[in-house]
């Protein structure tokens, strides 16, 4: 793959750089027979996941659902939310709106720091229903203004809502979209938009070698994820780097997996 001459390091611009606006004014006056420029996208930064991902990361804009495998796993799912939003914020400038339904998982102060999360970067707010969480969401995508967004329901994502979501992600112009991650319960299965759907369960944590538990673990099931495909992958949360990583044991079985087909 060739390489834009304006950018010879090979990766992505920062939303908002010179190189990115010379990118997108390329694409207006090349008019409307011209291809589309790529969407922009998170990468996980794990190639064992990334390659399932269309563009090789999580889509911009378009709501990403995630959701507890059983009731019990609803803290580990906000943890692999929280951990995607952590991602996008190591990469961009500017706060995250977390905007929560009534008797939904709340962030505390231990579990951001272990993510990296500084509380002076998130915005809290405390809807009173879902309705309230979705208009608020919403309104900060037409914005523009945070880059990411986490949405906490009670009753799940409805389909007219998604869509409204995927409109208001499409219309904006100038930054780049915001990452959109919707946390919902494990019960409420309802058929969306979403660009991918994560089932997220908790897994035993590593220790470090005080015997103390350390770095968080994820057993992570990618179940739809348009254009590209699932997987499953079991995750593990670097809170010294603030990256995901695989343990160890399966990062040296990966690598050694890809070895033997080269």
């Amino acid at each position: 793959m060739g390489l834009d001459p304006a950018n010879q390091t090979g990766r992505d611009p920062a939303p908002g750089s010179p190189r990115e606006q010379l990118a997108a004014l390329r694409v207006r006056l090349a008019g409307p027979g011209a291809p589309a420029a790529p969407r922009p996208v998170l990468p996980l930064g794990l190639t064992a996941v990334d390659a399932h991902l269309p563009g090789g990361g999580l889509a911009l804009g378009p709501p990403h659902e995630v959701a507890p495998a059983e009731p019990a796993d609803a803290s580990a799912a906000l943890g692999f939310a929280l951990a995607l939003c952590a991602l996008h914020l190591a990469r961009a400038e500017g706060a995250a709106l977390i905007a929560a339904a009534p008797n939904q998982p709340l962030p505390h102060g231990h579990g951001l720091a272990g993510l990296g999360l500084d509380p002076a970067r998130l915005l809290l707010l405390e809807a009173g229903s879902d309705a309230e969480v979705l208009r608020a969401l919403e309104a900060a995508l037409h914005a523009r203004a945070l880059p990411a967004l986490v949405g906490l329901l009670a009753d799940g994502l409805p389909l007219k809502p998604g869509r409204r979501l995927q409109l208001a992600a499409e219309g904006g112009e100038g930054d780049a979209p915001p990452l959109l991650v919707i946390l919902r319960p494990a019960e409420a299965g309802l058929p969306n938009g979403a660009a991918t759907r994560w089932r997220i369960a908790s897994a035993p944590a590593a220790r470090d070698r005080f015997g103390t538990l350390d770095n968080p673990r994820w057993r992570a099931r990618l179940e739809r994820c348009r254009n590209g495909r699932g997987g499953a992958w079991l995750l593990e949360w670097d809170h010294a780097a603030h990256r995901l990583r695989l343990p160890e044991p399966l990062a040296r079985d990966a690598a050694a997996a890809g070895r033997s087909r080269a």
